[in-house]
């Protein structure tokens, strides 16, 4: 077994900022040095600004719980083709802060206003980088939710909504209240399968990502590792290719290029079956099914939210889980679900919300203006989620379904083209996998 790599076999100069969310930050290796590192990135764990709580010694520090989850859980739901290679890399804290001090300024003000490089971590993790390399055109996209819920468990205020309108179409119309950046786009679109709304929803996320100057995270463009910012890159500036020497232009024909790639690649791909397929099916009862079976296993606690006082699940139990997953939870009566199942789907909609919440990566080379070459689709952020997280979702379905219901008096008119923004998403033919 190779020993584990150090990160201070390598400089801070060496390593570029690519991007982050809520609880990672990465980062992209561009030496040449080691040659251990070439084609990877370092995924950092990040804490808020005002956290200074203190961590285990190196010794008692445990591998970053990506490493496990993809290991024990993950691997056995997804093909690893399409899954990035995870590896656990040393860390010391005097070479984070030479980076951090290196780098911050390439992150966005509102997340440097926020978080920080947690520094005190001994362990990170080095992964596939998928956006990176000379050449090398690579789309990040935030698919969402790609399935509507059963009836079965739906109150009689939310099952006409919910088995009408997608989960994503509904929280963007309570957004559009407040946010400057609407968006058009649907999930059901994306995972449809038909080439036309496929086109469509490319067209509704670039349209967004244009008008948002790149600011929202379900849409993102890499060339050769580099980000790139509308403003800073339409209307015929030029990023440069390295070893092409080549020019790329963002413009509206490289659009309807980049369409035309990223179209044919997802209607190849099974990626976006499988995503729909697991969130769906790991999520049987909704998050009203769900708290209505924790309510009736544990009625005084329930009143402090949903799975309040439930412990996180620890890698013994996600394997077990998986080993139930594969097997006997397939034949559950989940229209009728037994209670003492309850530990089971709490982390069975854990589970499914990683997958709602996951990216997927485009990626092909560019050469005279086609993107043809090297194309591959990986399944990236497909992070643990913890307990603590259900009693919000809960909060917030109630909050999105109540909004749109508000709304809703004006659908029928928005239907009739009288109102732009329409929030009416074309689930109608999708075929929910069994």
């Amino acid at each position: 077994m190779m020993s584990r790599l150090h990160v201070a076999d390598s400089r801070p100069e060496d390593w570029v900022y690519v991007s982050e969310g809520g609880a990672t930050i990465v980062f992209s290796y561009r030496g040449t040095e080691n040659p251990h590192l070439k084609g990877r990135v370092l995924r950092l764990r990040k804490v808020h600004l005002s956290d200074n709580s203190a961590v285990p010694s190196a010794e008692e520090e445990p591998d970053d719980p990506m490493i496990a989850f993809h290991r024990d859980v993950i691997s056995y739901l997804v093909p690893q083709a399409f899954l990035p290679d995870l590896d656990v890399i040393l860390l010391n804290e005097s070479w984070l802060d030479a980076l951090e001090r290196l780098r911050d300024g390439d992150r966005p003000l509102e997340r440097r206003k926020k978080d920080k490089i947690d520094k005190r971590r001994k362990k990170g993790v080095l992964a596939t980088d998928l956006v990176g390399g000379d050449g090398i055109v690579a789309v990040e996209i935030k698919p969402k939710w790609g399935f509507l819920p059963r009836e079965h468990h739906l109150s009689q205020e939310t099952v006409s909504i919910k088995t009408s309108t997608c989960r994503f179409c509904m929280h963007s119309y309570l957004r559009s209240q407040e946010s400057p950046f609407p968006t058009d786009y649907c999930p059901m679109d994306l995972y449809s399968r038909n080439e036309a709304r496929v086109v469509k929803a490319i067209h509704d996320l670039w349209d967004a990502w244009v008008r948002s100057d790149g600011s929202l995270n379900n849409f993102r463009v890499f060339v050769s590792g580099k980000v790139i910012k509308p403003s800073r890159d339409l209307h015929g500036s030029a990023t440069e290719l390295p070893t092409t020497r080549e020019s790329l232009i963002i413009t509206d024909d490289f659009k309807e290029t980049l369409t035309g790639t990223l179209t044919s690649l997802l209607l190849d791909t099974e990626v976006l079956d499988i995503i729909s397929g697991l969130q769906r099916t790991l999520d049987e009862l909704d998050i009203e099914g769900l708290s209505k079976l924790y309510s009736m296993t544990a009625p005084d606690d329930a009143k402090s939210g949903l799975a309040s006082v439930v412990a996180d699940p620890t890698p013994e139990d996600w394997r077990h889980f998986i080993a139930c997953y594969q097997t006997s939870y397939r034949t559950w009566d989940h229209a009728n679900p037994d209670p003492q199942n309850i530990q089971y789907y709490l982390m069975s909609y854990l589970l499914s919300a990683t997958f709602k919440d996951c990216s997927i990566i485009l990626r092909f080379s560019q050469c005279d203006q086609s993107l043809q070459l090297a194309r591959s689709v990986s399944i990236i952020d497909l992070d643990l989620k913890p307990m603590r997280k259900l009693r919000g979702w809960e909060e917030l379905d109630r909050m999105i379904v109540e909004g749109y219901k508000t709304g809703g008096q004006q659908k029928a008119l928005r239907s009739l083209g009288l109102f732009p923004n329409s929030r009416s998403c074309g689930h109608i033919a999708i075929v929910q996998i069994q």
